[in-house]
């Protein structure tokens, strides 16, 4: 692979990092802000918890106008100033609501990020290595999650009754440095002809990231494309998108109902109920989150092998083991390990197949002329569903008891194998301009 496509495309997947440690840092504080600002529950759901949730919801919807507009590259840039502000505005918050606003602009940066960053990645690469690259933008998810998990572990204890403030402020830094390693990032090469009228520039960006030949082939395959989608409507909600429109719906609604946000934010209490203390529950926390990063790894592996179909039944089967398994014990009040160990088992089902395959399956699915804003449909759907989860997760683990939740994840989890067999198409080796070509017949 070439050595210059594979660092752009690991310096724009540490957004992915930045979003995995922002969206979960979360997790290690919940308890102690609960008990600071002594909130009811349902104002500690609805913005504590989920203020940043919200915040990617509107920064995922609306993503695609300054992903187009300004580019991919000036876009993830401003992300990592966003990312920025809000670890430091969160580690020095004095109330509630000012925690809540510079979480909310964390949010605006995850939603952003899950755009802009597989948009770039799948325009820069090829059909033999996209999926690969673009699976390291959730690689990066998984590493920053487990990264926060660990942080949270080894910080709690280090400023008293402020630990909280340290777990999240803690962020800027990775922030910083990712914001200025982007600089020497080049703009996207389709971007470029499509939207600015720059081949020259577009073949300069592929000499670079590929050999003189494929580059060739490649910007001879964004003339064709231009050519011939001349008289395409731009408008994304439009008849002619209406399939893509759906598999990107449907795999973002079922990557969410699988239950995932649900345990990846409320891990310490989940696991508490299970049977843990508060420490025990912090360091099982870790435990996730390396069976997140180590099965992500597996799916990134096989992604451009097996293709993204394959590792979506893989999940799918193992979504509805796990998920029943960890309702089964709960209801008969199993031992806190056996519970753990399905827990582990559903995590690593998700990072083979959900996890690796969604931003990479809803960046190609869409045409070149509307792809920002089919990826901001897809993403921002994955995040009101999660903001929903997650805004409800704190009511519903004191209402419902736990085996009802996983039980009805599993069940959820039925209508994705199905989805999965009978809708879900395999754009593995394929060019984006051949996926376009395969939904337009």
């Amino acid at each position: 692979m070439n050595k210059r496509l594979l660092y752009y495309s690991i310096t724009v997947a540490m957004a992915g990092f930045l979003f995995g440690f922002d969206t979960v840092v979360i997790s290690g504080a919940n308890l102690p802000i609960k008990e600071l600002w002594n909130t009811s529950s349902w104002f500690h759901g609805t913005f504590i918890m989920s203020m940043a949730l919200w915040g990617t919801v509107i920064g995922a919807l609306f993503a695609g106008i300054p992903t187009d507009k300004f580019g991919r590259k000036n876009t993830l840039i401003a992300i990592g100033i966003l990312y920025f502000i809000s670890a430091i505005g969160s580690g020095l918050a004095q109330d509630p609501y000012s925690f809540s606003f510079f979480r909310f602009i964390g949010g605006l940066g995850v939603g952003i990020s899950s755009i802009a960053a597989p948009t770039y990645i799948s325009e820069i690469s090829n059909p033999k290595n996209r999926g690969t690259l673009g699976s390291l933008y959730q690689f990066n998810i998984v590493f920053g999650i487990l990264v926060a998990y660990l942080s949270n572990y080894l910080l709690e204890g280090v400023g008293g009754s402020n630990d909280w403030r340290w777990m999240l402020g803690v962020e800027a830094l990775p922030a910083l440095v990712y914001t200025i390693l982007m600089i020497g990032v080049p703009r996207s090469p389709r971007w470029l002809y499509l939207h600015q009228d720059q081949p020259d520039l577009a073949m300069q960006v592929l000499a670079k990231t590929s050999s003189e030949e494929e580059a060739r082939n490649t910007l001879r395959d964004m003339e064709r494309d231009r050519e011939l989608s001349v008289s395409h409507s731009t408008r994304l909600f439009s008849r002619k998108y209406r399939f893509p429109l759906i598999l990107a719906f449907l795999i973002a609604f079922f990557n969410q109902l699988s239950g995932i946000n649900f345990i990846l934010y409320y891990a310490p209490e989940i696991l508490g109920k299970a049977g843990f203390g508060t420490e025990d529950s912090l360091f099982s926390s870790i435990a996730i989150g390396l069976v997140n990063l180590i099965f992500t790894f597996v799916g990134v592996s096989l992604i451009d092998r097996t293709g993204r179909k394959n590792l979506m039944y893989i999940g799918s089967i193992g979504y509805i083991i796990s998920l029943g398994m960890v309702s089964y014990l709960f209801l008969i009040d199993a031992s806190a390990i056996s519970k753990l160990i399905f827990i582990l088992t559903f995590i690593a089902s998700h990072a083979i197949g959900q996890g690796a395959v969604i931003w990479v399956f809803i960046s190609e699915i869409f045409p070149n002329k509307v792809r920002a804003y089919g990826q901001a449909w897809g993403s921002g759907t994955h995040w009101v569903f999660a903001a929903l989860v997650t805004l409800f997760g704190s009511i519903l683990l004191n209402s419902l008891q736990p085996w009802v939740l996983f039980a009805i994840f599993a069940g959820l989890m039925v209508l994705q194998l199905l989805f999965v067999h009978y809708l879900m198409p395999e754009t593995k080796g394929k060019s984006l301009e051949e996926i376009e070509k395969f939904f337009e017949n």
